[in-house]
């Protein structure tokens, strides 16, 4: 263990903590952009200096470990006009467009903004704009809006161990490009970790804010890995998905079908009652009706030709439990093994 003090506070935590972890873990707020705490360190942002005894420069928290007998300041004048300096040059080129902006009321940067009271920034447009090819049918980037904290790039590479996304250049001239647009998978994990609004959804834009919405967890209907996530739901329709870092076996990670997938759930095309087909055409029925009918033919199959006669496939958009009880039904109830999964065709 090293011991140390964070503004005044004896602390004692593993070697190879960094100062930023130290002091999260006694409550003390340093602010970050660039820092995840499902990535490694990245250090690009600045916003989470500290001031160190016996050091003349401030040093990033998020990527410097502990020392025996370090006395760390994380908050003090100084420090304070430097962050507001550091987030200044971030805005410098930011594009300021929060009203139209999909991450406006849950946007980091926004919210750093709002503490640091910042209320002008010289807004300078880039002499040669940025290219957005890195864009996907399912997710959309906003280059003028990219800070360059890097979180994606790190995301795609160390969660996902994909690395289909890099940034490349230096400066203004910086910006995040795609490096091997063949492996990409449009997971969302790098729209999962973008702290601002560069990163956004191409499913559902413009269909509603943060405070308009109800919040639902759930667990993804799509596999047997039991993923957990939230339903972004307004008027009873659900309008695109989100995660927690510390929920499920995922932790914040979904796949493209767990995060893109759910716009069948109020397809106009979807059918809301049971339909029996006579004479070459299909006509609405009541359940008992439907089910009736599924009884009546299931029992004269088996009877005539044995249980192995009939098959059943579950289905991914189904729970786990519903599809449980199905590949029960067909074992217990029919007396086949003939069960198989949606997935696999």
């Amino acid at each position: 263990m090293v011991s140390l003090k964070i503004d005044g506070r004896e602390v004692s935590v593993p070697e190879g903590t960094t100062i930023l972890k130290a002091a999260q873990g006694i409550g003390i707020d340093i602010p970050t952009l660039c820092y995840h705490k499902r990535l490694p360190p990245i250090g690009s942002c600045n916003m989470c200096i500290v001031e160190i005894r016996g050091q003349e420069a401030p040093v990033t928290s998020c990527n410097t470990p502990v020392e025996e007998g370090m006395e760390v300041t994380t908050e003090s004048e100084a420090l304070h006009a430097q962050r507001v300096v550091n987030l200044k040059k971030i805005l410098k080129h930011h594009a300021l467009d929060c009203p139209i902006c999909d991450k406006a009321g849950e946007c980091d940067l926004q919210n750093l903004v709002y503490r640091f009271g910042i209320t002008e920034v010289p807004f300078e447009p880039r002499k040669q704009k940025r290219d957005d090819s890195y864009s996907t049918s399912l997710i959309r980037y906003w280059p003028e809006r990219c800070i360059m904290c890097k979180r994606c790039v790190t995301a795609c590479r160390e969660i996902k161990g994909i690395g289909a996304i890099e940034a490349s250049g230096e400066g203004d001239d910086a910006r995040i490009v795609v490096a091997n647009a063949e492996i990409c998978r449009s997971c969302g994990e790098c729209l999962m970790v973008c702290p601002t609004g560069a990163l956004t959804e191409n499913l559902s834009r413009f269909k509603g804010r943060p405070w308009l919405e109800k919040r639902v967890m759930t667990t993804c209907p799509y596999c047997g890995c039991g993923c957990q996530m939230e339903l972004r739901v307004m008027e009873n329709r659900v309008i695109g998905v989100t995660t927690k870092l510390d929920a499920g076996v995922n932790q914040g990670s979904l796949c493209v079908k767990g995060r893109f997938g759910y716009e069948f759930i109020g397809d106009e095309d979807r059918l809301t009652d049971p339909l029996i087909k006579e004479n070459g055409a299909f006509r609405k029925a009541s359940w008992d009706e439907a089910l009736d009918l599924v009884a009546q033919k299931l029992s004269a199959i088996k009877k005539e030709s044995g249980p192995d006669a009939i098959g059943g496939l579950s289905s991914a958009k189904c729970t786990n439990e519903e599809n449980y009880l199905f590949q029960k039904f067909m074992r217990a109830v029919i007396g086949t093994n003939n069960v198989d999964h949606c997935a696999r065709l």
